[in-house]
């Protein structure tokens, strides 16, 4: 069953994913989707801060996947499926199917490729500093689709 959280300022954005993140558990996948602008990467960021990263986090748009250090020895994969044509060209499954936490940003155009059990976290925008969030079991769960329109 999905969760809708409406009208999130940055601070309750960042106050979800420090309550998320004490959930989350080796080998956990985080799935967000939303159009250019709804805050995936903004949340990646409060996530992993949430998770100890002390690093900037930065979207992957054009290395595809980040790697940063967070507490108690784990690894956060960070993603960005917009531009992969295929996981198999970075390897995605050792990471997906790992020992780390994985974020991966439009998750929704590799859905075929996301583990069951992944958390998948909708972001619209909802006026000028607010977002509205939908989290649930399943793209479908949150309102996604499996409809590839980048090109």
């Amino acid at each position: 069953m999905s969760e809708v959280k409406k009208a999130l300022t940055l601070e309750a954005l960042e106050s979800y994913a420090q309550a998320l993140s004490k959930t989350l558990a080796p080998g956990s996948v985080i799935c967000l989707i939303g159009p250019l602008g709804a805050g995936k990467t903004t949340f990646s960021q409060f996530l992993c801060k949430a998770l100890g990263v002390e690093e900037y986090v930065t979207s992957p748009t054009f290395n595809l996947m980040n790697v940063y250090d967070a507490d108690r020895g784990l690894n956060i994969y960070h993603f960005d499926a917009y531009r992969l044509s295929e996981p198999d060209e970075i390897g995605m499954d050792d990471y997906l199917y790992g020992k780390g936490i994985s974020i991966v940003e439009w998750a929704d155009l590799i859905a075929e490729w996301i583990p069951k059990g992944a958390i998948w976290i909708a972001l619209e925008p909802d006026g000028e500093f607010c977002r509205k969030l939908t989290v649930g079991d399943s793209l479908e769960e949150v309102g996604g689709s499996h409809e590839d329109d980048r090109h």
